[in-house]
């Protein structure tokens, strides 16, 4: 049995899953974005002592102290086919314990799911991934093809830490990998009724931003037509407000199709952001894939309620379609106007692979073993992963990380939510079906 955190025996209620994710919680991980995070490294040698455990022999990277990766290959039944890469990550966006009814860094279980910031964003995954690893080395088997075990860094900042810095420095960890599967898909929704699955196939691009607007520092009580708050809060009002058009990539295109199939209505009498809504909880990620979203998360401006600042900052998260962002970057150009600097922080590329192939074919097989007559659909992430990183390897990455989950829980909503949760029993359905598929595939 795999140890927890404090090297005592896990529990023997719980499933080994919701031991390590709810060990995992209890790192605290938090990773606050423009360098500044409590680090990884308690997380990461944590993992690598359960890996050393199952007999692999995994390593340590530190893109900068306390921002620690963990990487490990396993080797398979026919190492002549391609290597799979089964990664997630071990930090979590931060978490206000004041605006939670439960300690965000407690691992706390209660009402049958595992509460805590990461339990799906996504230390879930993490633990489904050293569970299925225990599963199959555990017994004497091995998996059907190399693996490539990685537990990245600084996902939460786009990456720039973790994937991004394996992928540029030490390429040769992922030699013959072919595929990924990380999140944010396998997960359940209901569909009229009837239960089905999202394999996320793809993502949209990510552009972080900056807006900067300068005016005139005076006394607050003077009259001044130059005030970079004022300036800058139009420029907010603009972008935030902008209500981009729906256009459609080829997965959008096809899991529209299929969600009129598996509703029975006609796609040209339904719109797309009707067909999005029947998804219920799952419509939070899927309208944002129909579209460029351009939200704003972040002010800074002034130290003094009598003094007016010369300068003031807003952070805009940008998410555009794949092959978009130039285009909305010009176009927020023209909204903001001229007198504001727009200042590019983090950009990334957006990934589109097909609905179709041996993985596919295989990920819908595992799934309909385990929850037979539910159907499997392709989506487009509205988020960002590290497959982004991996893919620059031509790495084809999926977002597989399996819970089947009741008709009333608010997936989307948990991540980066408050009271973030997972049911137990649906990380011990994770587990089960990860192990059939690293087992099979």
């Amino acid at each position: 049995m795999l140890s927890s955190a404090d090297n005592t025996p896990a529990d023997e209620h719980l499933d080994l899953t919701a031991t390590i994710a709810r060990d995992l919680i209890r790192f605290d991980t938090t990773n606050y974005g423009e360098g500044r995070s409590n680090g990884e490294t308690d997380a990461a040698e944590y993992v690598e002592a359960n890996l050393r455990a199952l007999g692999l022999a995994p390593q340590l990277f530190d893109s900068e102290p306390g921002r620690t990766s963990v990487v490990v290959r396993v080797p398979g039944r026919d190492s002549s086919r391609g290597a799979l890469v089964v990664h997630g990550h071990l930090d979590v966006v931060p978490a206000d314990p004041d605006t939670w009814s439960v300690d965000p860094f407690a691992g706390v279980i209660k009402d049958g799911l595992l509460w805590g910031r990461g339990a799906v964003d996504m230390k879930n995954m993490d633990a489904m991934m050293l569970a299925s690893l225990q599963d199959i080395l555990g017994s004497g088997r091995m998996p059907a093809r190399d693996l490539i075990v990685a537990f990245f860094a600084d996902e939460e900042a786009g990456g720039v830490l973790g994937s991004h810095h394996l992928v540029d420095t030490r390429p040769e960890l992922f030699h013959g990998a072919t595929e990924a599967i990380s999140e944010v898909g396998g997960y359940s929704i209901t569909l009229g009724g009837r239960r089905a699955y999202l394999l996320q196939t793809g993502e949209k691009a990510l552009l972080w931003i900056k807006l900067v607007a300068r005016g005139d520092a005076a006394h607050g009580s003077r009259l001044i037509h130059d005030n970079a708050v004022t300036r800058l809060a139009e420029a907010v009002a603009k972008v935030g407000r902008r209500e981009w058009p729906i256009r459609l990539t080829d997965t959008t295109t096809l899991l529209l199709a299929e969600l009129a199939r598996v509703l029975g209505v006609d796609p040209q009498r339904v719109g797309p952001d009707e067909l999005a809504l029947a998804t219920g909880t799952a419509s939070g990620f899927i309208q944002a894939s129909l579209r460029t979203t351009t939200n704003p998360t972040g002010l800074v401006a002034g130290y003094k309620h009598n003094v007016i600042p010369g300068r003031a900052e807003a952070l805009i998260d940008i998410r555009t379609l794949p092959g978009d962002e130039d285009a909305v970057l010009a176009e927020v150009a023209a909204l903001v106007g001229p007198d504001i600097e727009i200042v590019i922080m983090h950009r990334d590329i957006g990934l589109e692979t097909e609905f179709g192939g041996p993985l596919v074919d295989a990920v819908v097989e595992t799934l309909g073993r385990h929850d037979p007559g539910a159907p499997v659909l392709p989506y487009l992430l509205s988020a960002g992963t590290d497959n982004k990183a991996l893919s620059t390897l031509g790495i084809k990455g999926y977002g597989f990380a399996p819970l089947k989950l009741p008709a009333d829980l608010d997936f989307p909503a948990m991540f980066h939510g408050v009271d973030e949760r997972v049911p137990l029993d649906a990380l011990v359905f994770g587990r089960q079906v990860l192990t059939d598929l690293l087992s099979n595939y």
